[in-house]
């Protein structure tokens, strides 16, 4: 079987341009994959388990016979797909370790007329480097302020300015607070969340600044790589300072369009840490449809939250930018200038 095999470094810059098929099972797929791959499986999900429990019990070649019998009536539909995935001929394929699922899907796709390679070591090593990647140093400006200054208005803003920004809730599918699934699709894996950020990463020029906003290690139910999360904690920070009032009005606008049930749901997930009595005051008030004293109850919890977390982090500069006269979201593209200027001058 001839093999065309390239490394890490190869794979990703010919994956520029090229399709990359990941031939795993979908629930290896599922649990992770390269962004922007294509999954061809070579086995579903319980052909893989019954290939490998062969292996395990009657060895290699009563398992390759098992494995020609499951895939031999879906060559063509392989090919076919290949076809249509790079219909100039160029494809790339990845399975767990760079094995035999990749070596032969490569040796029929090549047989059948296509430019294929396969990764040397696999996801496995592609995980690897992903890993190793996060230990390189960045040129981070973190955006912080207390839930409610519209950090996220100001980072989009940032980015329309043309500047380098990596979307951490974005690519987390959430934002950030025990609601902040609101309105979002279903979150990633750990494991995927880092290959999406991995992604980003790899695009930016490390010597310019990287805009992100501050976040907690979690976010939702997925983790920032740690090494990261270090560089966001001593990074500069820029510090949006907006009044209570107006974080409440953004909030309510933001939240007032959810269902109180679910928003009751949410303050039960904090009771314990806001405190049986203001959790209760807080569901009440949801019940009324008072959400101006809904929404206070529990801001004061999330900021005496940020000021312990802020404790935490050791960033190199803190610049404060105040906003006592605007909304947030009007205020926009005044702070992006203002950021723009003292940071990058």
């Amino acid at each position: 079987m001839s093999e065309n095999k390239t490394d890490m470094a190869d794979f990703l810059e010919k994956g520029r341009t090229w399709p990359v098929v990941d031939v795993r099972t979908p629930a290896e797929f599922q649990r992770g994959h390269m962004p922007g791959a294509v999954n061809l499986p070579l086995f579903t999900n319980e052909e893989r388990t019954d290939v490998g429990t062969l292996y395990l019990q009657k060895g290699s070649n009563e398992a390759i016979l098992k494995g020609l019998e499951v895939t031999g009536p879906k060559l063509k539909h392989y090919t076919l797909q290949a076809y249509n995935l790079a219909p100039d001929g160029n494809i790339l394929l990845y399975c767990w370790r760079g094995g035999m699922r990749s070596n032969s899907m490569s040796w029929l796709l090549n047989i059948a007329g296509m430019n294929s390679f396969t990764l040397e070591g696999g996801y496995k090593t592609y995980r690897r480097f992903v890993h190793a990647f996060f230990e390189s140093p960045f040129n981070l400006v973190v955006i912080g302020g207390m839930t409610g200054s519209g950090k996220t208005a100001v980072l989009e803003e940032i980015e329309r300015a043309g500047h380098q920004v990596v979307h951490l809730e974005r690519l987390a599918s959430h934002q950030g607070s025990v609601f902040g699934h609101l309105g979002m699709p279903e979150q990633p894996t750990t494991e995927q969340f880092e290959n999406d950020l991995f992604t980003c990463l790899y695009a930016v020029d490390a010597e310019k600044p990287v805009f992100v906003e501050d976040e907690s290690l979690a976010i939702g139910r997925v983790f920032i790589p740690r090494p990261f999360y270090n560089q966001m904690s001593s990074g500069v920070f820029i510090h949006l300072v907006v009044p209570f009032e107006i974080r409440v009005k953004r909030l309510i606008e933001t939240y007032t369009v959810s269902d109180r049930e679910w928003l009751v749901a949410g303050v039960r997930k904090i009771e314990r840490r806001l405190g049986k009595e203001a959790a209760g005051r807080a569901i009440d008030f949801i019940l009324e449809g008072n959400m101006e004293n809904a929404v206070e109850t529990v801001l004061r919890y999330y900021d005496k939250v940020y000021k312990r977390g802020m404790g935490m982090h050791q960033h190199r500069d803190n610049i404060e930018i105040k906003a006592d006269n605007y909304v947030a979201n009007e205020l926009s593209g005044k702070i992006a200038d203002k950021i723009s200027k003292q940071v990058l001058s």
